[in-house]
């Protein structure tokens, strides 16, 4: 059992080395003359590498996550009009409006683990990662009419019966994809927080591997 004095991923070194200078800079503001001036330039490039190692690896999850609509929607064109008009609906009507109500939500956690980790409250890291998972599961379960309905939903917009079916037999499809959001968001804000780049590369790596799998299907 890990004690709650301890954080619950270990450092790598790279992020001990993100900590020693970011602890470098803390002392810079306080006043403390650093040991060996550094210039402008070279303050620059470090603060670069810590945000990118932040950062990076949520943007290529990121980008996998809405190649995987992008691939999808390039191969039906070439199917015709009609089913690049259902997926192009289903992707950007009905996940976006899930995609972006779970991120939202799931935005709370980043706030609630990286304050408790501030404070060195590393038992409460996992308290709130097992509470937005549950939280956005449920609320996922409560936004699956909008895909079982897909099609009565499309016809009151003023679509065509024909697109408005077909579009409601693709929601059904992307089912899956809406509940991993449930999953994938709280994980990527719980590991970013810690500065645990090595695990969030871990999972952008399975979004590379996913888009991968897209487009052997698609084909």
């Amino acid at each position: 059992m890990i004690p709650a004095n301890e954080p619950l991923l270990l450092s790598t070194r790279s992020d001990d080395d993100s900590r020693r200078q970011l602890d470098h800079s803390h002392h810079q503001e306080d006043g403390e003359e650093p040991s060996e001036p550094k210039s402008q330039v070279n303050q620059i490039w470090l603060e670069s590498i810590k945000l990118w190692q932040i950062a990076g690896p949520s943007i290529f999850c990121r980008l996998a996550m809405f190649s995987l609509t992008v691939i999808t929607q390039s191969f039906a064109g070439h199917l015709g009009d009609r089913n690049l008009a259902a997926i192009s609906i289903a992707t950007t009507v009905i996940i976006s409006i899930t995609f972006g109500f779970l991120l939202g939500m799931a935005s709370a956690l980043e706030t609630l683990c990286g304050k408790a980790y501030g404070a060195r409250q590393y038992h409460m890291l996992g308290i709130y990662l097992q509470r937005s998972v549950v939280v956005l599961f449920v609320s996922s379960i409560f936004m699956l009419p909008l895909f079982v309905f897909a099609t009565p939903v499309i016809k009151f917009t003023g679509q065509s019966e024909a697109v408005s079916e077909l579009t409601g037999e693709v929601a059904l499809w992307l089912i899956p994809m809406h509940l991993s959001f449930a999953f994938q968001f709280p994980f990527m804000r719980f590991l970013q927080c810690q500065l645990d780049t090595g695990d969030c590369l871990g999972v952008c790596w399975g979004a590379c591997g996913s888009c991968v799998i897209e487009l052997g299907i698609s084909r």
